[in-house]
């Protein structure tokens, strides 16, 4: 069984990396760009804050095509400092970071 999935996305400024892992009752997910990336709900922002990552996270996501439709509902303090904000999509939020 292959609970760990990657795979590629090509965006319009360049290509993502998902990374997908099959739990109980949804996946954890996540979209990596060259300078950051978008977390599911699974994950939470204190951590990425403490280790000073610029992220996203999304909520309600079973899919990589649903975190880049999705509207961010929180951003790091990284993002912040970059001009990202809260309820860009996943789309918009990755193609900002190349």
């Amino acid at each position: 069984m292959n609970i760990l999935k990657k795979e590629t996305i090509t965006l319009e400024n360049g290509p993502v990396t998902g990374y997908r892992i099959d739990l109980g009752n949804a996946p954890l997910l996540i979209l990596q760009a060259k300078k950051g990336y978008i977390m599911c709900g699974y994950l939470n922002m204190a951590a990425a804050n403490k280790l000073g990552d610029i992220a996203a996270r999304v909520t309600g996501v079973k899919s990589f095509s649903d975190m880049l439709d999705a509207r961010i509902v929180e951003v790091s303090e990284k993002a912040i400092y970059r001009g990202l904000h809260e309820g860009m999509t996943g789309k918009e939020f990755l193609n900002t970071l190349f």
